[in-house]
């Protein structure tokens, strides 16, 4: 179901793709690498949404503020998850900080979502590497969690690993989608690139995991769509699998935005999503969409909103995470 026929006035989506950020403040489960803290895309967003590091407590209730008022100011999206960011693990399953970019913990995605029960959803994030990963995941799921999200080219670990069947079993029992990354990272420091092939994410859908691919399996490289064979091959042969919008308006990944408003047969299987705090740029619609419509997106300022208005300008439908009939959206 796409939003073509859904008035302004109906805030009906849910967001699947929001990230919670938070500096470390003793006691909230949260890290960042100082080498995360130097790199200009986040040096751009502390200077974008005013985050101080050396006032964490503050910083992280103002990203947090800052999510809600935009989130409830949307005129379509009622609803975000937002994602926590697991570490990166050993082979014996132990987090190691030194080798880890940014941690975003579970507790803290939970609690946070506890006291905006109507506004936010739980998108946890658990390393299959981990050695109590099926443990968490129960755990997550008995707490409320909606989806479990990862990012294997940050995180280090080969989502096709056959070791990790009872991680992807566990996911199916308790019905928690499968929310990975795919294509090239940029905004953390991407170490094995490879890792985000989607085509590595069919042993989770072979044992029964809902799997969602991020970005709608674009590559990320502005000119290049290596992994379009892999996206129809899945909507065909999985019922099971999803991909979502998210970030397809940066200019690094709207080659496939424009790829996927051609081909109607994939559109069912897209679901909305953001990639908030990054922007959503118009730039895919021009000379593609009358002025008047272009001009609408130009104005409106609320993220949320100006994902709805280019991609449905552009003709590309989708459909919300509530509507899955596998899933459950408390």
């Amino acid at each position: 179901m796409g939003t073509e026929n859904r008035t302004p006035s109906e805030k009906t989506l849910v967001d699947c793709h929001v990230h919670l950020a938070a500096f470390p403040d003793g006691g909230n489960g949260c890290y960042i690498s100082p080498k995360i803290l130097k790199s200009p895309l986040f040096r751009y967003l502390l200077w974008k949404h005013q985050l101080s590091p050396d006032k964490p407590h503050e910083a992280n209730q103002k990203y947090l503020n800052d999510l809600l008022t935009e989130l409830r100011a949307s005129r379509f999206v009622q609803k975000a998850v937002i994602l926590g960011m697991d570490g990166m693990y050993d082979g014996n399953g132990r987090l190691v900080k030194e080798h880890t970019d940014f941690l975003i913990g579970n507790d803290y995605v939970l609690n946070t979502t506890k006291a905006h029960p109507d506004e936010l959803s739980a998108g946890v994030s658990i390393n299959p590497q981990r050695r109590d990963a099926v443990e968490e995941i129960h755990r997550c799921a008995d707490a409320g969690a909606v989806l479990v999200k990862v990012l294997p080219n940050a995180q280090q670990f080969n989502p096709a690993d056959p070791r990790y069947k009872p991680f992807y079993r566990a996911l199916a029992e308790r019905k928690l989608p499968f929310l990975s990354h795919v294509g090239y990272e940029f905004s953390l420091i991407g170490k094995d690139q490879s890792v985000g092939d989607p085509d590595r994410l069919r042993l989770a859908l072979d044992e029964g995991a809902t799997v969602i691919a991020a970005h709608a399996c674009s590559y990320g490289l502005m000119l290049y769509e290596k992994f379009i064979p892999t996206l129809h091959e899945f909507v065909q042969r999985y019922p099971h699998f999803y991909a979502d919008i998210s970030a397809l308006t940066l200019p690094n990944r709207f080659r496939m935005l424009l790829y996927l408003r051609k081909h109607q047969e994939l559109q069912g299987r897209l679901l909305f999503g953001t990639d908030y705090p990054l922007s959503v740029f118009h730039l895919a619609a021009w000379g593609r969409v009358g002025l008047g419509r272009l001009l609408k997106m130009i104005n409106t300022k609320n993220r949320f909103d100006r994902q709805v208005e280019v991609c449905n300008g552009l003709g590309l439908s989708f459909r919300s995470l509530g509507d899955l009939s596998n899933t459950h959206m408390p």
